[in-house]
């Protein structure tokens, strides 16, 4: 009698090709998220709806515009408990809004000052959950972008960075 034994391939055999497109999907996912173009492009997007927001509030230098004085005297509340509550000084908070709506996100896009522009626009963003608290899910999105930045910085395509590199150099 005579035996035949075929060899089946092992599963390490089987699995290989897809081992092999997974680590080439790393590499390249590795290569395009590097940490330094993420927080370039963490600043831009916190950046874009507080500026598009601040923008729509002004109608020259220094000029709040009619809908934004508006907008905080009559339909802005404050969702606290026991409320809603009217803001306090409506034309204050409009025009500090608006100046901070302006400033931040510059800030952010030049990566100048950006962990205090973060800071900044993470307060802003509690603000507006607090007048509009269905906003959730978008606010918590700015929130998170906004600690991110707080906690590992603009990343090296930023002033902030060019400013470090500069003072660590004469200090040395």
């Amino acid at each position: 009698m005579i035996s035949t034994t075929t060899q089946q391939p092992s599963t390490k055999t089987k699995l290989q090709p897809i081992v092999t497109v997974v680590e080439m999907a790393q590499s390249l996912i590795r290569t395009v998220a590097q940490p330094t173009f993420v927080q370039a492009v963490m600043r831009v997007a916190l950046a874009v709806p507080f500026w598009k927001s601040g923008i729509l509030k002004w109608d020259g230098f220094l000029q709040l515009n009619d809908t934004a004085v508006t907008l905080f005297t009559d339909e802005f509340m404050l969702h606290l408990p026991g409320g809603p509550y009217p803001y306090p000084a409506p034309v204050t908070m409009a025009f500090l809004s608006g100046c901070a709506e302006i400033t931040f996100p510059i800030l952010l896009v030049l990566g100048l000052a950006t962990r205090f522009a973060a800071t900044g626009l993470l307060f802003m963003t509690l603000i507006v959950e607090l007048t509009v608290p269905d906003g959730w899910p978008i606010h918590i999105t700015w929130a998170a972008m906004a600690l991110s930045l707080m906690a590992w910085g603009p990343g090296k395509l930023s002033i902030d960075h060019l400013l470090a590199r500069l003072f660590h150099r004469q200090a040395s």
